[in-house]
C-alpha cells in the first residue's frame, strides 16, 4: 500500500489510535505506558502485540477489545490482527518505577496537591464507614477524582458497601511487582485490608489480630505501595476511637482535614469529641461534623428522632475555637434505603438519589468542594530552574 510522503502510513494510524486506550487499572494510555510493543502491516492488514503487565492481568479481556476496535476504526476496513504478550521483570520494573518513582514515598505527605479527609468517629456503629463510602462516590460523581482507604483494619466494610464483595468474596487487588493497583468502584480508587485476607479455607475476608507496630505499617503500604495516581480528593474511613492508626495518620498525613461523625444522641457525641481533640493534637485541622441518623420525617408527616436530636451541633461547639468555628456541614436522616442499600453494596447516592439521606450526602460533596482547601502555606513540588 503506497502512502504520500506527509500522510501517516497505516501502521502509524493504528498505533497513534491504539495507544489512545486507556489502560482500565492503570487509567492511563496504553502509550504512556509502553504497552504497544509493535505495529506493522501484513498482506491482509495489520498486526499489533501488545504487552501486559503481567501473566493472568484481570483486564486482559477488555484490553484485547478496545484494542481491536480502535485498530479497526483506524485500518480502513481491513483486516486486525491483536496479540497480546507479557512484559518482562526488566520492564515492569522500569514501569513502576516511571509511575511511582524510583524509591518509596508517600504521595500524600507534607506538601501533596490532594485533599486528604480523614472521616473518624468517636465510637464504632455510627454510620461512618456508610456516610463515607457514599461521599467518596459523590465526589467522583461530580468529576473529581476520587481515592478511598479503608483505615477501620479491624472492623472494614467499605468493599461491601461499594460492591467489591461478591456473595462475600472480595477479589484481591492486581500486583504490578511492588506496586498495588486499587480496585475501582463507581469511579472511586479503593483499598481495604479486607481485599487480603483470606481464612484457612481460601475464602474472603478473614479476621485482623494486629497491634500498633503493624497496623501502622499497613497503613504506610497503603500510603506507599498503592498506585493511586493523581487524586483530587483521598478519603480515609478511620476506625472508631483514638488508638493508634489515629495517631499514625497525624505522623504520615500531616496536612490532613479531620470530619468527625456523630449521631444526635449523647452518648456519642460525647465521644465524637475525643476523636476530633485528638486529631488537632496531631496537626490536622476539623473540617465540620456530619450528624449521622437524624430525625426522619414519616409518610404522615410525623417527625421521628429516634436517637434524639442536637448532638451534631454539641460535637460542633465543642471542637470550635476561637477564631475557627466548626460547623455542622451534615445531618443525615434516619433511612431505611441507605441501610439496605449498603447491605446490598449500591451506594445510595446511586441507586436511590432521590432519598432525603442521598441528598443529604451529595449536599455534604457540595460544600467541601465549594470549601476547598487553599495552597496558601503549603509548599509546592515546583522549583525555579
Amino acid at each position: 500500500m503506497t502512502h504520500t510522503a506527509d500522510a501517516p502510513s497505516l501502521a502509524e494510524r493504528v498505533r497513534d489510535a491504539v495507544g489512545r486506550v486507556s489502560d482500565p487499572e492503570l487509567r492511563r494510555p496504553l502509550s504512556e505506558l509502553d504497552m504497544v510493543r509493535s505495529v506493522t502491516e501484513t498482506p491482509d492488514g495489520v498486526h499489533v502485540e501488545i504487552a501486559l503487565t503481567i501473566v493472568g492481568c484481570p483486564a486482559s479481556d477488555r484490553i484485547e477489545r478496545e484494542v481491536r476496535a480502535a485498530a479497526e476504526g483506524a485500518s480502513d476496513g481491513r483486516s486486525v490482527d491483536v496479540e497480546l504478550g507479557v512484559m518482562t521483570p526488566q520492564q515492569r520494573k522500569e514501569l513502576t518505577e516511571r509511575l511511582k518513582g524510583p524509591h518509596k514515598r508517600n504521595p500524600f505527605g507534607e506538601g501533596t496537591l490532594t485533599r486528604v479527609i480523614a472521616v473518624t468517629s468517636g465510637k464504632g456503629g455510627v454510620g461512618k464507614s456508610t456516610v463515607t463510602a457514599n461521599l467518596a462516590v459523590a465526589l467522583a460523581q461530580k468529576g473529581l477524582k476520587v481515592g478511598l482507604i479503608d483505615a477501620d483494619v479491624h472492623g472494614f466494610s467499605i468493599p461491601q458497601l461499594l460492591g467489591l464483595a461478591q456473595d462475600g468474596e472480595v477479589p484481591s487487588p492486581t500486583q504490578v511487582g511492588d506496586l498495588i493497583l486499587p480496585p475501582v468502584a463507581h469511579d472511586v480508587k479503593t483499598i481495604s485490608i479486607g481485599m487480603f485476607l483470606r481464612q484457612s479455607d481460601g475464602s474472603t475476608p478473614g479476621a485482623v489480630m494486629w497491634r500498633g507496630p503493624m497496623l501502622h505499617r499497613t497503613l504506610e503500604q497503603f500510603l506507599t505501595d498503592v498506585f493511586f495516581g493523581d487524586l483530587d480528593v483521598l478519603l480515609l474511613d478511620m476506625p472508631p476511637g483514638t488508638g493508634d492508626i489515629a495517631i499514625s495518620a497525624g505522623h504520615l498525613l500531616p496536612g490532613a482535614e479531620v470530619l468527625v461523625v456523630t449521631t444526635p444522641q449523647p452518648a456519642a457525641s460525647d465521644v465524637a469529641i475525643r476523636s476530633g481533640l485528638v486529631a488537632r493534637q496531631v496537626g490536622q485541622r476539623v473540617i465540620g461534623v456530619v450528624e449521622n441518623m437524624a430525625a426522619m420525617t414519616m409518610p404522615d408527616g410525623q417527625v421521628l428522632d429516634l436517637f434524639g436530636s442536637g448532638g451534631g451541633d454539641e460535637v460542633a461547639a465543642a471542637l470550635s475555637e476561637e477564631g475557627e468555628a466548626v460547623e455542622v456541614l451534615a445531618s443525615i436522616p434516619l433511612s431505611q434505603a441507605l441501610r439496605a442499600d449498603g447491605d446490598a453494596g449500591d451506594p445510595i447516592v446511586v441507586s436511590h438519589p432521590e432519598d432525603p439521606s442521598a441528598r443529604a450526602i451529595h449536599a455534604l460533596a457540595d460544600r467541601l468542594t465549594l470549601n476547598g482547601r487553599g495552597l496558601a502555606g503549603r509548599r509546592l513540588p515546583v522549583a525555579p530552574r
